[in-house]
């Protein structure tokens, strides 16, 4: 469990705290204690979860990078100018060696199922490496704990990616043959199937990556790495879609629960009140000055569908529709992911129909997704102890659909099993959720620039991005589709205002906001907010894209995308320490 890490600090005793590759851990007198017992592998090996998202930001951050999110300011990876050699990070080495010494001495272990505590460590060095590679494409390869006078291996020059990711796909594979724990109740360590999950997202990751980015000409090996996820996914077993009593609620209540739900979640990162290990989820997301204030796009809010399964962008009106009307009728994960309706928030123990609040949000698409209802303390103060899901059964459905779609072979079967699954889930009747798409949706065609032509494709894409919204995914799959222009082009617009003056959000007979140009007026609503948009080009000014009408339009700061930035820049730094690292190409 990610919360006991707090309790391993002894581990500091055999690791490295050193971020340089020429420094290894030095053995103590008690290295037979470790590795001759089974307590001693399995402390060691609990060290390795620190790699997981760590228990504030989780990974419901993560997304406020990307095209779906508007949010406060610009990320130095879109700020012009901001990204450089210099100002590059993430070249840091010390898990990597913690990890291969464990494995070096757990090998030499005569501990009867050691090779369980080492499939643990693979796994963990899979994931360590593929999220080097996805920031820094060739990477040294090291599989051993490095001398101190090794310099071939210390000054040698980065490896192939594409090389890299096999070995990272055999220490997948290692570990899902040896890891001995097929599920865990508790929904907090690495077993068989999360191995097996975390497979299907890799692979995923990776048969995109050489399909889209085709200046590798890695096209034709794509497919064997999206027949990898398949595989994998089928081998999962005892997980189902969380299903509620109530089917308002059954998504939503993954997300803002304590304890995880174990039919769907297969692991999370699990908080504790009484060891004082929070998040800040509700701050990040509701507080109007702490963290980005991340807020939904009306472009993305535009890919749910209809509650009966149609879809809500063929609708003629679409485009005027105020907020009241447009949320109506919709996917339910909509309500469940956003304030909307009737949605209400506590107040000393006193439930308050609650509207988008424009003094926190910038479109009016406010996020309710990991927050929970109550105001105090969580919106003032870092108390969150929901559970963050770092891996749930919904998307290893959405990544054997997506795969299954490349490969040509998403069945009639496979849908149902898949993608219907989860709209039925969201309250779309089965007749509508089962029905295979045969004409690609035009809004979708155009909003992934022709990307996708393939229906089916496409709505495995609206899928993913609707299911999985705030769990930290879109990031990459952006990069993986070699789609890194929706960084900078993405409209950062809000719901659409008929005209100036009050409105009523939530359609509770009570004003909500007041936009206005100007002088600022006064009104006798209580609490109402007012919003400035008056002409201006003002970075942190909102607008209508219309004037005195349309859709508000946040204007966060200048986004720059260069295709270079598929790659961050090797540090500067670590250039100096090994000039034979090179480059990535444009940042020379």
């Amino acid at each position: 469990m990610k919360t006991l890490n707090y309790i391993f600090v002894v581990f500091a005793l055999f690791t490295m705290v050193s971020c340089d590759l020429e420094e290894m851990p030095v053995d103590t007198a008690t290295n037979q204690a470790i590795f001759e017992s089974v307590g001693g592998l399995e402390l060691y090996s609990n060290s390795f979860y620190d790699i997981l998202p760590n228990t504030d930001v989780g990974v419901l951050q993560r997304d406020d990078l990307s095209d779906l999110v508007a949010r406060n300011g610009v990320d130095d990876f879109l700020a012009p100018n901001a990204l450089s050699p210099i100002t590059s990070g993430g070249w840091e080495w010390k898990d990597l060696r913690n990890i291969n010494y464990f494995i070096e001495n757990a090998g030499k272990s005569s501990v009867v199922n050691k090779n369980h505590f080492v499939g643990v460590a693979r796994f963990f060095r899979a994931l360590f490496y593929f999220e080097k590679v996805k920031r820094f494409g060739d990477v040294p390869w090291v599989d051993q704990t490095i001398a101190i006078d090794n310099d071939a291996v210390l000054y040698a020059k980065r490896d192939d990616r594409f090389v890299v990711m096999e070995k990272v796909l055999a220490d997948l594979d290692y570990a899902i043959e040896h890891i001995e724990l097929a599920t865990d109740a508790s929904a907090t360590r690495i077993t068989k199937n999360v191995a097996r999950a975390y497979k299907t997202r890799i692979c995923l990751y990776e048969a995109s990556f050489r399909k889209y980015h085709i200046d590798y000409n890695k096209q034709s090996t794509a497919q064997q790495w999206y027949r990898e996820v398949v595989k994998e996914a089928n081998a999962i077993t005892g997980f189902v879609l969380h299903r509620s009593s109530d089917i308002e609620k059954s998504y939503r209540e993954l997300f803002i629960a304590k304890t995880p739900f174990v039919d769907e979640t297969l692991l999370a990162v699990v908080l504790n009140a009484n060891l004082q290990v929070f998040s800040s989820a509700n701050r990040r997301f509701i507080s109007p000055t702490y963290g980005n204030r991340p807020s939904l796009t009306r472009d993305f809010v535009k890919m749910y569908l209809n509650a009966d399964g149609s879809r809500f962008t063929d609708d003629p009106s679409y485009k005027t529709k105020p907020f009241v009307d447009e949320v109506k009728s919709r996917d339910l994960r909509l309500k469940q992911t956003i304030r909307s309706g009737n949605y209400a928030r506590t107040e000393n123990g006193v439930p308050v129909v609650s509207a988008p609040n424009f003094t926190q949000t910038y479109t009016g698409y406010q996020p309710i997704k990991w927050c929970y209802d109550e105001r105090f303390p969580y919106d003032d103060e870092s108390r969150n102890d929901n559970a963050h899901i770092i891996m749930r059964w919904g998307e290893i459905l959405l990544n054997k659909a997506e795969a299954l779609a490349e490969l040509g072979e998403l069945t009639p079967t496979e849908w149902n099993n898949t993608i219907a699954a989860l709209r039925e889930r969201a309250g779309i009747p089965t007749a509508a959720a089962r029905q295979l798409p045969t004409v690609a949706d035009p809004y979708l065609l155009n909003y992934y620039k022709g990307r996708f032509t393939d229906p089916v494709l496409l709505e495995v894409v609206r899928e993913r991005a609707v299911e999985m919204i705030f769990e930290g995914l879109r990031t990459d799959d952006l990069i993986r589709w070699k789609l890194g222009e929706l960084f900078q082009t993405s409209a950062m617009n809000g719901i659409y205002v008929p005209g100036l003056g009050e409105h009523d959000l939530n359609g509770d007979g009570k004003k909500d906001v007041y936009f206005y140009q100007g002088q600022k007026p006064t009104s006798s609503t209580a609490g109402i907010a007012f919003v400035n948009v008056s002409p201006s080009s003002a970075v942190g000014q909102l607008q209508l894209s219309n004037g005195t009408s349309g859709e508000v339009l946040w204007n966060p700061g200048e986004r720059k995308w260069e295709d270079r930035k598929y790659l961050y820049p090797i540090p500067q730094n670590a250039k100096d320490r090994n000039n034979n690292l090179g480059q990535n190409k444009g940042w020379e």
